[in-house]
C-alpha cells in the first residue's frame, strides 16, 4: 500500500481527431488528503512516497513520454521521427510540419505547452523543497530540479530560474547562467566541488541504493554527464573530461549491468496464433518492455503504470487504428508517429536493436490472421507498415512508415502503458564516455571499446575504426526513442542539415523561441531569442 502526498492535478485539453496538439492547461485543484489503495502503487517515485512523491510524479506530467510536450519537441524536429498529414488527420494547423521542417514560431502550441509543463514540474519540486526534507530528500529534489532546468536550457536557452513556490517576475538568465545553476545544484547534491577521476562521494547526501525511481549518486552523475557532454553548445567551453569522468564513475562503481544474454522477461505481447512471437524478450528488448521494472541497466527512470501511474501513450501515438487487433487494445490508436526511412535503414538487418525498435511489414491479429484496413488508401486492404513514406503532406498513406516500438506493447493494453521510461541508463553512459574520451583526445577510435560493447549486446559486428559521422549514427541506433536525438544532432553540427522533406535550416533554430504567450504574460521580464 502506498500513500499519495499532495499533488497538483493538471488536465490537458485535447483537440482534433486522433491528435492532441493544442495544449491548454487548466488548474483544477489540489488533492490534500492521502489516497491509500490496497495493491496499487499510487506513489510518485515508484516507491518514494512521502514528501517527494509529487516531485517524482511530476516527471510523468512534464511531457516525458506522451504527445505534445518534451518528447514531441525532441523527436519530431530530428531525423528519427515524423508525423505526416494524412488528409485532414494530423495536419493540426501545420504545427507538426513546422517541427519537422524547423519553421516553428513563437506561437507554436507545443513549444508553449512544453514550457508550461516543465515549469509546472519545477513548481512542484520547489514546493517539496520548501517543506520539511531530510538531507537525502533535499539533495534528490535539487538534482531533479536541475534535470528540469537542463531540459529548459537545452530547449530555450535563456530562461528564468525560480527556486521558491509562487515566485514571479524573475529575470531571464543567460544560457551560461542556467548552466552554472544546473552544474552547481548537481555538484551540491553530490557533495563535491568538481567531477574528476579521483572524486570522493563519501560526503554526498545522495545514497547509492539502487531504486531507479529515485535519484542516487549514479543518477545525478548520469545527468551531469549529459550536461557536460553538451557544455560547449551551452557555454562555448568544452567539458569533455568531466563528461567522461562522470560516465566512467557510474560504469565502474554503480553495480549496474548491460541487459544482454540471459537478461529476459516474459513477452507480454505474445500472440497465441503467431509462432514467431517469442515467449521471452531478451537483452536490449527487455530494457524497454512493459515489465521492465528492476532491469539491471536502469539507473534513473520514470515510473509508469497503466493503472496507477499513467501518461505513457506510445501505443496510441504510434500505431495504425487497425493495430488495435494485434494487441487486443481496449482503445483504438491514433496513427501518428512514424520512423523516417533513412533512419530505419541505418541499422544492419542482423542488429537486434532493429527488430526490437520497429514495427514493420504485414500485421497479424491474435490468431495469426491478416489485419485489414477497410479505409486503405494504397489499394491493399492488408495492413502493411512500409519503411517508405510517400509524402509529408497533404496525403501521406495511412500505413506508411515503420512504427516506433522499442517501448513495446502488451496484449489487452490500455492507452496508458506500464513501461518505465529511461532517463539515465547504463548503455547511454558507455556512449557518453566513448564520445567524451574521443573528443578530448581528438581521436574517435578512443571510443571503440565502449561502442563495441554495445554492438556486441546487439549482435552487431564490431567496428575496427570510427569517425564522427558513424559514431552519431551508432548513438542514434542505441538511443532511438529516448528523446535525445535533437540534442545529439545539434552537438554534432547536423541539426541544420537536410533530410527527407526537411530543407536546410538556420542555426538560430538550434534554440527554440521563447513562447509568445509567456513573453506577453511576463510584463517585460522575458525577451525573444535571436532569429524569431
Amino acid at each position: 500500500m502506498k500513500n499519495l502526498s499532495k499533488y497538483l492535478i493538471v488536465f490537458i485539453a485535447i483537440f482534433g481527431a486522433y491528435s492532441c496538439t493544442d495544449l491548454e492547461e487548466n488548474l483544477i485543484g489540489d488533492v490534500t488528503t492521502e489516497i491509500n489503495v490496497d495493491g496499487i502503487d499510487t506513489g510518485g517515485g515508484g516507491g518514494s512516497g512521502g514528501p517527494l512523491s509529487a516531485a517524482f510524479s511530476s516527471l510523468r506530467n512534464a511531457g516525458t513520454a506522451n504527445h505534445g510536450g518534451y518528447y514531441s519537441v525532441q523527436e519530431i524536429p530530428s531525423d528519427e521521427m515524423v508525423i505526416c498529414a494524412k488528409g485532414g488527420d494530423w495536419f493540426d494547423g501545420g504545427i507538426l510540419i513546422d517541427l519537422h521542417q524547423h519553421t516553428y514560431t513563437p506561437s507554436h502550441a507545443m513549444l508553449n505547452g512544453t514550457w508550461v509543463q516543465t515549469y509546472g514540474a519545477i513548481g512542484t519540486v520547489n514546493e517539496a523543497l520548501a517543506g520539511s526534507l531530510d538531507p537525502n530528500q533535499n539533495a534528490q529534489a535539487r538534482a531533479l530540479r536541475a534535470y528540469y532546468y537542463w531540459r529548459l536550457m537545452d530547449l530555450y536557452g535563456r530562461v528564468p530560474i525560480t527556486t521558491t513556490p509562487g515566485q514571479t517576475g524573475v529575470a531571464q538568465a543567460t544560457r551560461a547562467e542556467v548552466f552554472e545553476f544546473v552544474e552547481s545544484e548537481l555538484l551540491g547534491a553530490l557533495g563535491i566541488s568538481e567531477v574528476s577521476s579521483s572524486m570522493d562521494l563519501s560526503g554526498s547526501a545522495l545514497g547509492t541504493d539502487n531504486n531507479p525511481y529515485l535519484i542516487n549518486q549514479f543518477g545525478a552523475l548520469g545527468i551531469l554527464s549529459k550536461v557536460y557532454l553538451n557544455a560547449e553548445v551551452y557555454t562555448g567551453t568544452a567539458r569533455w573530461q568531466e563528461a567522461a569522468d562522470a560516465a566512467s564513475y557510474v560504469i565502474d562503481n554503480g553495480g549496474y549491468a548491460l541487459c544482454g544474454a540471459g537478461c529476459s522477461v516474459p513477452n507480454l505481447a505474445k500472440r497465441a496464433g503467431v509462432d514467431t512471437d517469442p515467449e521471452m524478450l531478451e537483452g536490449y528488448a527487455a530494457v524497454f518492455a512493459p515489465n521492465n521494472d528492476n532491469n539491471p541497466e536502469h539507473i534513473f527512470t520514470v515510473n509508469y503504470d497503466e493503472a496507477s501511474a499513467g501518461g505513457m501513450n506510445f501505443v496510441q501515438m504510434n500505431l495504425h487504428y487497425s493495430s488495435q487487433f494485434t494487441w487486443n487494445l481496449d482503445s483504438q490508436p491514433w496513427n501518428g508517429y512514424a520512423t523516417l526511412e533513412d533512419f530505419y535503414n541505418s541499422y544492419d538487418d542482423g542488429d537486434a536493436r532493429k527488430k526490437a525498435s520497429f514495427i514493420q511489414g504485414e500485421q497479424l491479429d491474435f490468431g495469426g490472421s491478416a489485419i485489414l484496413d477497410y479505409a486503405s488508401d494504397d489499394g491493399n486492404l492488408v495492413l502493411n507498415y512500409t519503411p517508405e513514406i510517400n509524402e509529408l503532406t497533404p496525403n501521406s498513406l495511412r500505413e506508411a512508415g515503420a512504427r516506433p516500438g522499442k517501448f513495446s506493447f502488451q496484449q489487452f493494453g490500455r492507452p496508458d502503458m506500464s513501461n518505465d521510461y529511461t532517463i539515465v541508463r547504463l548503455g547511454e553512459m558507455y556512449l557518453n564516455r566513448a564520445e567524451a574520451m574521443s573528443r578530448a583526445a581528438g581521436n574517435w577510435n578512443m571510443g571503440l571499446d565502449d561502442v563495441n560493447t554495445l554492438r556486441a549486446r546487439a549482435n552487431a559486428s564490431a567496428y575496427t575504426s570510427l569517425d564522427a559521422a558513424e559514431f552519431l549514427a551508432e548513438r542514434g541506433r542505441e538511443m532511438f526513442q529516448e528523446a535525445s536525438r535533437r540534442t545529439d544532432l545539434i552537438r554534432f553540427g547536423e541539426y541544420n542539415g537536410t533530410w527527407w522533406e526537411k530543407p536546410a535550416s538556420d542555426p538560430s533554430r538550434n534554440i527554440f523561441p521563447i513562447p509568445s504567450e509567456q513573453i506577453t504574460a511576463s510584463d517585460g521580464t522575458l525577451t525573444q531569442n535571436p532569429g524569431y
